[in-house]
């Protein structure tokens, strides 16, 4: 026997549509229901409002069809689990790896991405870090606009697929982290307001109507959300959620959405006794995100910090338009580096405002930093990588910077080889007029921002998508193949180094200068010395400690009696000897 359940508090009836059947349902206060004793797992349903066409159901665990289509009861105790005995690595001493499912293979499956796993472990991945999954239009896109929360992308694989991707990564030692979107969903398939009040009109978000969480009937619409990142975490073994553009959450509740979130997760991860994280991104540089709730903030675990990534960027590419604006100097990298955020409380000539608050005592560990992610890349017209806009020798700078900054490490899919294929912006959308409308406002968008029209792919063609997909064909092939051993070399000192898995900020040294282009990071006894000149240079040290080379960027890098010889646009990492 299966319950059916939905929320419509303001309908006068509802349906149940199953197979030739239309049932109806009772209310129950604000819910209606009913229990069919023939339907089982495989049944396709959908529920019928006010005479309404046959719409999904809000909380489908799968959408076979996609987001038109009939919804499909699962049975979440029927998969065989492998990982009874699983215990996640800890977040604080973790290397993070984002991947998109569609492009990380050709295959653009859950079951591809299981054929890599051993390169992510080779590489020393600890937790891989999924774009989102839940169902969106078409076959091709992001995630970022899907509309059924609950339900694993049809064309990845489905529910079953999702599963055994997570037990293969559990199984080759790998959290998995799921990217969640809560601020908005797609207009493509979107249904929502048919059933309830899950959206207002008092807010907006850039990316459309925003879902009500302060207003009546708000707290429905919270327990959907709640409801939704528990699921994944119970029923699918995910081990933390990523929860895309909190600063997006518009919610004036005395306790914030995301406060609810963390306290429930934290009762769930006491149940399961497995260790659970959150990890947002939030474009406010507000400490309270990640402060613990008994010091008033909203106890998340970490969060995306930009700062570090656009201080990184503006200096060893150059550019500044748009928000690199207010970036550029080896000043900016010396602060993310020692305070997380840039701008704590400082004037942004791009906000014209103020921006931000100091991170005033909180771990490095609360932060991530990163070179590229699929935001930064594939926001750009042509979704060029930092390989495609820096030099090999400035890749290996950020990435030294990366793995030995006071922060959790993440890498964007294929920077470890310096892909040569672009991430661009792709959509899959059916109805034409919608896709085209999407297309004409993206061209808009990035040319307000000073891109070229004509450089902008059209994100509805297959061409688009198919530029995206990883060649993992260049691995063994030059010059990818000495950038990834780069980065394996960092991971790896990174592991057997204590001193660069410290997140104590009030112990990291930073000296630089300007003028001649370098920089000096102190992590106890290891040193990291950046020559971002394009002359070679020899830069004092003031350590009393008996220094090697452990890693070299450039040959021609040593130790002398005057300090450190570094060649031109070069970095090496020194300390005791192993």
């Amino acid at each position: 026997m299966t319950t059916f359940r939905v929320w419509a508090p303001d309908k006068r009836t509802v349906d149940l549509q199953l197979g030739n059947m239309r049932i109806p349902m009772e209310r129950i206060a604000d819910w209606w229901q009913v229990d069919v004793a023939e339907a089982r797992a495989g049944a396709d349903y959908a529920f019928v409002v006010e005479g309404s066409p046959p719409l999904p159901d809000p909380r489908a665990a799968w959408q076979p069809s996609g987001v038109h289509g009939l919804s499909r009861v699962v049975d979440h105790d029927a998969f065989a689990w492998s990982d009874r005995v699983w215990a996640p690595p800890a977040l604080e001493g973790g290397v993070l790896y984002e991947l998109h499912v569609g492009t990380f293979t050709p295959a653009g499956t859950f079951a591809g991405v299981i054929q890599q796993l051993d390169h992510l472990v080779a590489l020393g991945v600890t937790h891989v870090e999924l774009m989102p999954v839940h169902e969106f239009p078409g076959c091709r896109g992001w995630g970022y606009d899907g509309v059924d929360l609950f339900a694993p992308h049809h064309a990845y694989g489905g529910p079953v697929g999702l599963k055994a991707l997570v037990d293969a990564c559990h199984g080759h030692g790998l959290a998995v982290i799921l990217d969640v979107v809560y601020n908005h969903l797609g207009p493509d398939g979107n249904y929502l307001a048919s059933f309830g009040p899950y959206f207002t009109d008092r807010y907006r978000t850039p990316w459309g109507s925003a879902l009500n969480l302060d207003g009546a009937g708000s707290h429905e619409v919270r327990r959907l959300l709640c409801d939704n990142a528990l699921m994944w975490l119970r029923d699918y073994h995910i081990d933390g959620l990523r929860i895309d553009a909190v600063h997006a959450l518009i919610d004036t509740s005395a306790i914030h959405l995301l406060e609810q979130l963390a306290d429930e997760v934290d009762a769930l991860q006491a149940n399961l006794e497995r260790r659970l994280i959150l990890i947002a991104e939030s474009d406010l540089n507000d400490p309270r995100v990640v402060r613990p709730r008994v010091q008033h903030g909203y106890g998340l675990d970490a969060q995306w910090n930009d700062d570090f990534h656009h201080a990184l960027h503006a200096v060893l590419t150059g550019e500044r338009h748009g928000y690199y604006a207010d970036f550029g100097t080896l000043s900016d990298i010396a602060a993310a580096l020692q305070q997380a955020f840039v701008y704590g409380g400082r004037y942004s000539a791009f906000r014209r405002r103020y921006h931000g608050r100091m991170p005033t005592g909180l771990s490095g560990h609360r932060f991530l930093g990163y070179l590229q992610t699929h935001d930064q890349v594939g926001n750009r017209a042509a979704g060029e990588r930092s390989s495609h806009l820096m030099t090999p020798a400035r890749l290996k700078i950020g990435a030294a910077l990366v793995f030995t900054a006071p922060f959790i490490p993440m890498l964007f899919q294929g920077e470890e080889w310096g892909a040569s294929s672009p991430f661009l912006y792709f959509t899959d959308h059916q109805d034409v007029d919608l896709a085209r409308r999407i297309s004409e406002g993206r061209r808009r968008e990035l040319a307000a921002f000073g891109w070229d029209p004509s450089v902008i792919p059209d994100p509805r063609t297959p061409a688009t998508f198919d530029q995206s997909v990883l060649r993992w064909q260049e691995l063994r092939e030059p010059p990818h193949a000495e950038l990834l051993n780069w980065y394996r070399e960092l991971v790896r000192l990174r592991q057997r180094t204590p001193a660069l898995r410290d997140g104590d900020l009030g112990r990291v040294e930073v000296r630089f200068d300007e003028r001649d282009k370098w920089l000096i990071l102190q992590r106890g006894a290891i040193t990291v010395a950046c020559n971002f000149s394009r002359k070679a240079q020899r830069i004092a040290l003031r350590s009393d400690h008996s220094l090697h080379v452990l890693l070299a960027s450039e040959h021609g890098i040593a130790i002398t009696r005057n300090g450190i010889s570094l060649p031109p646009e070069s970095v090496g990492v020194f300390g005791p000897p192993d």
